[in-house]
């Protein structure tokens, strides 16, 4: 079911949920990613999930009746056994759910070169590789491609640079793909959440919880507070939308790189100590 350029799409949701359409998604053992496997099941998609931990993947599993893969997406081999696995046992691809993701903290002059080097391979060089392999059977689909980047790609979140600049790195390696191959039929687009609870969220927020004497969910609140929806996604928001960024209802969008953040990025933060719902305690000496 390819959908060229100049071919107006019939397809339905319906129609791409009946014609047994096949996902992979990345990271997909816990959070955003497992949450995404769970709404691509629920809409009728075959869905294989990958990743390191053998016991969070079965979990899913479990769970979803999607497939579990356990792949290491920093290996080259691994990548491309993966995609063959996936392709011989389906006969086919139709998505591709970049998700797998790490955060490694530090400003530029602190960050260690090894940590540097971790978040480039996770979060830039395996998506890279995955969309290389995956590519050739998603042009033969018509498929569709989401990548799980970050408001910390839009904004630079303090403290984390590795992590701002690979996520960015993330949305112009989707959107070069959506430019070069939307001729052939495929959509790449990009959702960026803003915090969104999931078990890496839950760590960061046990550490600020620690550093200012809050609980997880005194944190979150402190996390979200100028979010005009001020609270954490719930990772099945997120997994909404990558679905339906995969679906056919989505067909005509492309390139895009869509904010699930509860109106975050949207927030002029030179203006919030005139809002009177704030009130911010900073040293002015």
């Amino acid at each position: 079911m390819t959908n060229t350029a100049d071919n107006e799409p019939q397809a339905t949701l319906a129609d791409r949920e009946a014609s047994g359409a096949v996902a992979i998604v990345t990271g997909g053992g816990s959070g955003i990613g497992a949450a995404t496997a769970q709404a691509l099941t629920a809409a009728g998609w075959s869905v294989v999930i990958c990743g390191r931990r053998a016991d969070a993947l079965e979990r899913v599993a479990d769970a979803t009746g999607a497939h579990p893969i356990v792949a290491d997406t920093t290996d080259a081999a691994a990548v491309a056994r993966l995609v063959e696995s996936t392709v011989t046992h389906f006969g086919r691809l139709d998505g591709l759910v970049l998700n797998a993701g790490i955060v490694r903290p530090g400003p530029v002059g602190e960050l260690s070169d090894s940590d540097w080097t971790a978040m480039v391979d996770t979060n830039l060089t395996a998506p890279y590789r995955l969309l290389h392999t995956a590519l050739p059977h998603l042009v033969r689909s018509g498929g569709a491609v989401v990548g799980v980047s970050s408001v910390s790609g839009l904004r630079a979140s303090g403290g984390t640079p590795g992590y701002n600049a690979t996520k960015a790195g993330l949305s112009m390696l989707l959107q070069s793909v959506a430019v070069d191959y939307g001729p052939r039929g495929v959509r790449a687009n990009v959702v960026c959440p803003g915090w969104t609870r999931t078990e890496m969220a839950d760590e960061e927020m046990a550490e600020l919880g620690g550093e200012r004497g809050l609980d997880a969910e005194q944190a979150y609140r402190l996390a979200s507070a100028l979010v005009p929806l001020p609270r954490p996604a719930h990772a099945a928001e997120v997994a909404a939308t990558i679905a339906w960024l995969l679906s056919p209802a989505a067909s005509y969008i492309n390139a895009a790189v869509l904010p699930v953040d509860g109106g975050h990025s949207a927030v002029d933060v030179g203006t919030v100590a005139l809002d009177p719902r704030f009130s911010l305690a900073v040293s002015l000496s």
